[in-house]
Formats: structure tokens, sequence, C-alpha cells
């Protein structure tokens, strides 16, 4: 066993109870636990000051000298403790207000210190209230750090002298302990071809930097090193399931894909359609599964890509289904795939919780004879009486909505696993795709089709409200129809936001019945309700729509050409761009109004700003990434799987793509990483796979 596997209760310092609340509140049991637990920031302290030259107007300074007389002056409870604070310049006074019977016996005059704080001026004198004061060691001068490191605690931690100061006096006793058990797990070739520190090197600095390029060159090796095996785990997943997952072969391009192509296609196909079909159809012919994500903007024409790989399926003889997360939006994908199928003798059904009894019967009937080529529908399609006599091919839309157990039951649904296309209308920035789907292969459709007008994005405030109204019921009278998405249902007293239940009764007193129809939607509505207000909705009987984030995802009504969001400094970037995509869907030209406060913090004003710039997904989801952070963009299901030890995953883009790269180079030399240059990534990743999630089963 190696010493870093040492339990932590045996660190000079911890002892069986500390090292229980270590284990508890930050995940350390080990050695190896807290030489991998990183400090946050880092404080300055390349200067020492003399205590002849400080003001009161310095901020935080560092000065060595020697403790002179303790003294404790007045009476409890205002009762202070001073210490004269000397060095070959002159004094300054030390003092404490709280804590003084703990603190006094630690004092030793004629002791050579280090205090670190903030200068006042009192009486005449410098002094410095409650400074950190650290006696001066020359056995440690290796890890008297420059810059020193600040870690995250917790109170409970903190209670029991490991506070950030009390962490790091233990990093520093661990590594005066194992500094010379560190191993080196990557090549000298590897060393040299990326720049890298010495593994010891990088953690001896990462703790206690001797200078701020030294700090960067240890936090590059830490990043990188972290990149690459979650980059490994993810590439040997791919590379697996290539090898083993044999695919049904589909080497016809037949007549009903021909037949589509040339008589039902609505429009040309744009250049990014055309590569990811080409994508596609080299995966279905390969012999091996297809596992292949499909990013596209809303109303990037994934669905016709979606159609045309399920026609390459039919060709061959196979069945195709295509699961959506919701009831409404599986019914729109029906309808849809009806109309663009309009004269082919192809039969698609759907297939929900609302679908009747002797419609079902009839269905699986039809499915498990093979009459029935695509179905269509919600999770329903996962259940066990839903057979198939040759499903080849599963398409899933907003892949994020259904879990890893879920799509393992499409794999039952046939003698080897079909090929599968998962897509997303969220653009995910390249890092987060590269984390998060690494062992997919990812295609984009990063074009508009022709003759969509680029939707018009205005940023109002509170005082333009009247002028809002006005052009709202100029669109209604051209016949359009108008979004109203309010972040809240009820009013918060903690949040200034306008709420949804407000906003419906302002918007009817605005808009009165009979001369408009106000239709409303949220969560907290029985599902037939809300079924019922948005199909008066998607049929145009109401000309306004009042909702909740609920549509989000998976309306398509292309008479709507407003899309109103209140409140919108709530929102984040990739919500704002989502709900903005409800809207552009028809011929006529569509606008997005952002109404917020008239006071906007920072943050906000520049995702107004940005929104209002740019229709670019991806550039809107880089800026998301940048802002709010990778768990925050995936939502707190997934977040806690993208908890990263040292790596960024919104600043450290090029070290993934080198981590990557790295990873990709050994894997296609040492699949099984058995050369003996390999042996301690080999030893390492046994390791990470026993303590890390399993990336590859995020996606």
């Amino acid at each position: 066993m190696s010493l870093l596997d040492t339990s932590v209760e045996f660190l000079k310092g911890v002892g069986p109870k500390r090292a229980e609340l270590l284990n508890k509140e930050l995940g350390i049991s080990n050695y190896r636990g807290l030489l991998e637990y990183f400090p946050f920031r880092y404080v300055d302290k390349t200067k020492y000051h003399k205590c002849n030259e400080i003001t009161p107007e310095d901020a935080l300074i560092q000065v060595k000298g020697k403790l002179g007389k303790v003294e404790i002056a007045g009476r409890s409870p205002k009762q202070r403790m001073v210490a004269e604070f000397i060095d070959n310049s002159g004094t300054i006074d030390l003092i404490w207000f709280k804590g003084i019977r703990f603190i006094k016996p630690t004092l030793k005059p004629n002791t050579e210190y280090v205090v670190f704080g903030k200068p006042n001026f009192f009486n005449g004198r410098i002094n410095m209230p409650h400074p950190d004061l650290a006696e001066f060691n020359a056995e440690e001068q290796m890890l008297n750090a420059k810059l020193q490191p600040v870690y995250s605690t917790t109170e409970k931690l903190s209670g029991r002298g490991m506070n950030s100061k009390g962490i790091e006096r233990l990093q520093k006793t661990l590594l005066i302990d194992v500094f010379k058990e560190i191993p080196e797990i990557l090549s000298e070739e590897q060393l040299k071809r990326w720049h890298l520190i010495s593994r010891r090197k990088a953690f001896k600095e990462v703790h206690f930097p001797e200078s701020p390029e030294l700090l960067q060159k240890a936090r590059f090796r830490l990043k990188f090193e972290e990149f690459f095996f979650i980059q490994l785990q993810l590439i040997r997943t791919q590379m697996a399931n290539k090898a083993k997952a044999k695919g049904f072969v589909f080497d016809q391009i037949g007549e009903k894909f021909n037949g589509f192509f040339k008589h039902n296609l609505p429009f040309e196909l744009t250049g990014a359609q055309k590569r990811v079909l080409k994508e596609i159809r080299s995966d279905l012919r390969s012999g091996s599964q297809m596992n292949r994500l499909l990013q596209g903007d809303v109303g990037s024409g994934k669905t016709i890509v979606a159609l045309m790989s399920a026609l390459m399926a039919i060709d061959n003889g196979f069945q195709v289904a295509l699961l959506a997360p919701t009831a409404i939006l599986s019914q729109q994908h029906y309808e849809g795939l009806k109309e663009l199928l309009v004269g082919m003798p192809v039969r698609v059904k759907l297939l929900t919780g609302n679908t009747k009894t002797k419609e079902r019967k009839e269905l699986l009937q039809d499915l498990v004879e093979g009459e029935l080529e695509i179905i269509v529908g919600t999770h329903a399609i996962l259940e066990d009486r839903v057979v198939f006599k040759n499903m080849g091919l599963a398409i899933i839309d907003e892949q994020h909505r259904f879990g890893v157990a879920q799509r393992a039951k499409l794999w039952a649904k046939n003698t080897s696993p079909p090929h599968m296309l998962v897509m997303t209308a969220t653009p995910i920035p390249r890092t987060l795709a590269m984390t998060l789907y690494g062992d997919l292969d990812v295609s984009v459709i990063d074009e508009l089709p022709p003759g969509r007008k680029a939707i018009k994005t205005i940023h109002k405030t509170d005082a333009g409200r009247l002028a809002v109204f006005g052009s709202m019921k100029k669109e209604i009278a051209k016949g359009r129809q108008i979004y109203l998405v309010y972040p809240l249902i009820n009013e918060s007293e903690q949040l200034d936001y306008k709420d949804l239940m407000d906003g419906y009764e302002s918007i009817v007193r605005a808009f009165p019945n009979p001369e408009y129809q106000v239709a409303i939607v949220h969560g907290k509505m029985k599902p037939a309700d809300k079924d019922y207000e948005m199909n008066r909705f998607v049929k145009g009987e109401a000309q306004i729509l009042v909702a909740t984030t609920v549509i989000e995802v998976g309306v398509n009504v292309p008479n709507a050409s407003v899309m109103i969001i209140e409140s919108a400094e709530r929102f984040g970037l990739s919500q704002l761009h989502q709900l903005r995509g409800r809207v552009g869907r028809g011929a006529e030209q569509s606008y997005c109004i952002l109404m917020t406060g008239n006071k906007l913090s920072n943050e906000g004003k520049k995702r107004m700003e940005i929104m209002v710039r740019t229709n670019d997904g991806f550039e809107i989801a880089e800026e998301d990434l940048r802002l709010r952070g990778p768990g925050d963009l995936m939502g707190t299901q997934q977040s806690g799987l993208l908890d990263l030890k040292i790596a960024d995953l919104a600043k450290d883009n090029q070290i993934l793509v080198a981590a990557r790269e790295e990873a990709i180079k050994v894997l296609n030399t040492d699949p099984n990483l058995a050369l003996p240059e390999h042996s301690g990534i080999n030893l390492q990743f046994r390791r990470f796979l026993k303590e890390r999630p399993n990336w590859s089963r995020i996606s």
C-alpha cells in the first residue's frame, strides 16, 4: 500500500475525531485526499514591510520581527491584550480583543515571528488587530510560501481548529512526510511534449508556491492530469463500445429515402445538414452501433435530419422509435412527421399515456408484426409490453430528460442494441460537450435553413411597459400570437420579481375578453388543465399564452411571433436563448422582448447585452458557462458529477483539448495501458475509476 493511502487520522495534528470531521465535511479520508484538496485562492506575501514604513492606508501586509513585552489592559468585557512587535527599523503594537486566554500562553517573547494583517493608527501608534501570527521556522523554509494558500472550510471544521490556516498547517506536515513518495505517472516524453513540471513539484508549488510563475505551471500540470484521466475513461469507453457493440448494417439507400429527397423535402438542405447526414450514414453502414449526439440550435432543422436517418433504417427493413420527454412535444413531432411524409408509404403512430386502450392495442399489434415503421411517443415506448419486430434506430429528443436506465431499456428492444441518435436544442459549449459527452460522436448543425429571419431581440425596462402592450396589440391585429413568460408562480417576499398570477391579471385587464383570449400554463396545474390551455394556444384559439418556463422546450407554434420574458435578469443566458427559440418558426419577422427592472446588476446588464447582440446559441452557451459555471448550466441533477478538483471547464478549454489529444494518442498506441512507460498511468487510472463517477454514463 502506498503511503498516500494512509488514513488521514495518522497525520500529526489530526487524530480520530478530526479525521471523522474531515471525511464528513470535505470527503477527505486519506493522505491522497488531503494532498488533492487544493487552495481556491492565494494571498500575496511576496514583500515584508519594515515597521517604520507602515501607514494606516496600507492593505494587508506582512512583517518579520520579534515579540517584545506582552501586556493585558483594561477589564472584561473591554479587556485587550497588547504585544510589542519589533524589527530593526522600529515597533508596532499587535492587539487582541477576543480569545486572550487561549492566545496569551502561545506567545513567546524574544522569538522571531511573521505577522500578517491590516494596520490601524490609534493614539499616535501603528497597531495590527488580531493578526495572523506564525513562528518563523528555518526548517520549513521550503514551505514558507510567498503566496499564502487559502482553503475552503466549514464552520464545524473551523470550530475544531481547521480553518484555512489550520488546513495549511496540515498540508505542511503532510508534504514534509510524503514529498518523496509522490509518484510520477507520466512518461518523460509526455512531460517534454506538453512542457509539464514534475508531479512532485506541482503538488508542492500548488500548496506553497515560490512564485506566481511556478504556481501557474503547477496548476497547468494538475489540471492537465485531471482532464487527462476523464478523457481516458470516455475515449476508452467509446473505443470499447465500437469494438463490442456490433450494430445493424444499413447498407441500402432505398426508395423511401430517395422518394422523400426528390418529392417531399420542403427546402434544400443546408451544408451543415448534408454534413451531418453523411456522418450518420457512415455510422449506420460501419457495422458498429451508432451513438451520436446531434446538437442544433432551435430551428436549425434537426427533425429533417432525424427523419432522413429514420428512412435509411426503414429502407433496410428496420423500425424506428422517436422519444420525446412530454406528450405535447411527442404530439408535435407526430404531426410534423405526418406532414413531411404525406403521400409516402410510411406508417407513423403516436403512443403516449393518453393513447386510448383500443388504439393502443392495435398499435402494439402493428408494431410486433412489423406493419408500423415509425413510433413516436413518450416514456410509454419504454414499457415492457411495447415489443418491436425489428427496431434498428432509436431517436431521443432533448436527451437530458431521459436517464441512463431508461435508455438502457431501448437497448433491450432488439437482439442487438439499436443505433442511437440523441438530439438536443440546448447548445453545449465545446468544453462541456467533451467532458459530458466525450464517449459519444458529436454532430453539430450550425446553420439555419434558408428563408428563416433572425429574431430581433429588444431590452425594455418597466418604464416601457405601455409601449410593449401597444406592440403586442399590433402583432395580434396581424393575426400573430404572443408568449409571455414569468419566472415565478407565486409572489416571493425575498425576490422582487413579477409573479405569474399578478401578470396574468394585468394582461387580462389590458387585453379584455371577448376581443382577446388569454391562456395560462404553469407547473402547478393538473396535467389535463395544462394540456387544455396549451392546446388552445397551439390551435390559435388564444392569442396570448401566459406561462412559466414549462414552455421552454417543445412547443412549436409557427404563428407565434413575439416572446416577452418578464424579469429577464432572473434567467441564465441559455434559458433565455431557449425561450427565444419558441418564436421565429414561421416566415414572418419575430421578436423577443426582455423585460427587466430599471436597476440591473453588472452581470444582468451583460446578459441583456449579449442576448440583444447575438442569436448564436453556441456563443451564448460559452458566455453562460463563463458567467454561471457548468453546474448551473446542466442543472442540479448533474452538477455534482462536474465537481472537478482543480480544473475549470469555463476557463481551461485549451488544457482540456490538449489532455484529450494526449489521451487519444495513448489509447491508439496502447489500448490496455500495458506498455512499461504507461505503468504509472495504468495504476492511477485504476484508482481514478474507483474514486470518480463513471463519466461515460452521464450522457
